[in-house]
């Protein structure tokens, strides 16, 4: 998994101020933040955490590029629906020799690792070989159309994948931008960082907290699972875990 934070919102402290401030201002947005200082914007950013008023933070967002997850994440991701997604497509990108992705618990198992590379193997050989079988179909019908023999070949290609990418896997490797406002982002910390998030996901997420934190620790002082800035909120799911989760979210961010 390769996770990195390619673009925030500038000055993000003060343009969730100026924002907070125009509720309650006659006053135009451009010049509250003009004349807001870095102390002042940060005091009124701690203030409104306190409250629970969040509509300002939804003004600054995060962009991350993410790498080497699986399919099985992108389901699960596109369901923070307040959020900007741009997915490497399966229809346009030839999938000949696919990156997939492997869970511990199976790569731990020398058994369960052997009948899942088995099944890998397998969904490579057969996605080629649909593949192959339908762009040799596609390929004289396109030349029959009056194409030449270039574009007869890549149409033939494209067309061809479209329908042999149902035999790939979740496993399968997906590449991602991703773009959340802050609001959106503490949502998805409270429940992907939690112990009952799926593993990946909550790997995912707990490397987005750390590049988020480093920007901006005091719009981030209280993300992470829900135990983190209070009681657990799976009610008897709970992991019963909640003070070594504590811990762990508490070392993130003093190692920043």
């Amino acid at each position: 998994m390769q996770v990195s934070l390619i673009s925030h919102t500038p000055n993000p402290e003060k343009i969730i101020a100026a924002a907070a401030r125009l509720c309650y201002s006659d006053t135009e947005a451009d010049e509250l933040l003009v004349n807001i200082s870095e102390e002042k914007a940060n005091q009124l950013v701690n203030m409104l955490d306190g409250f629970g008023h969040e509509s300002p933070v939804e003004h600054v967002t995060f962009t991350f590029s993410i790498s080497g997850v699986s399919r099985s994440l992108l389901a699960q991701i596109t369901r923070h629906r307040l959020a900007s997604f741009s997915v490497q497509s399966q229809r346009y990108v030839k999938q000949d020799k696919f990156i997939y992705i492997t869970p511990p618990a199976i790569s731990q198992n020398p058994e369960a690792n052997e009948i899942y590379q088995k099944a890998m193997q397998n969904s490579i050989d057969t996605y080629n070989e649909l593949a192959d079988k339908l762009q040799s179909k596609y390929y004289p019908e396109f030349l029959s159309q009056g194409l030449s023999e270039k574009s007869a070949r890549s149409k033939s290609e494209k067309k061809a994948i479209e329908d042999a990418r149902y035999v790939l896997p979740n496993a399968c490797e997906t590449k991602m931008l991703m773009t959340m406002n802050v609001r959106s982002l503490r949502n998805f910390f409270r429940l992907r960082c939690c112990n009952r998030a799926q593993w990946e996901i909550r790997d995912l997420a707990t490397e987005m907290l750390k590049l988020c934190y480093n920007v901006s620790p005091i719009l981030f002082k209280s993300a992470g699972p829900s135990c983190c800035c209070g009681a657990c909120s799976e009610g008897k799911m709970t992991c019963g875990q909640a003070e070594s989760v504590r811990k762990k979210f508490g070392e993130i961010k003093n190692d920043r």
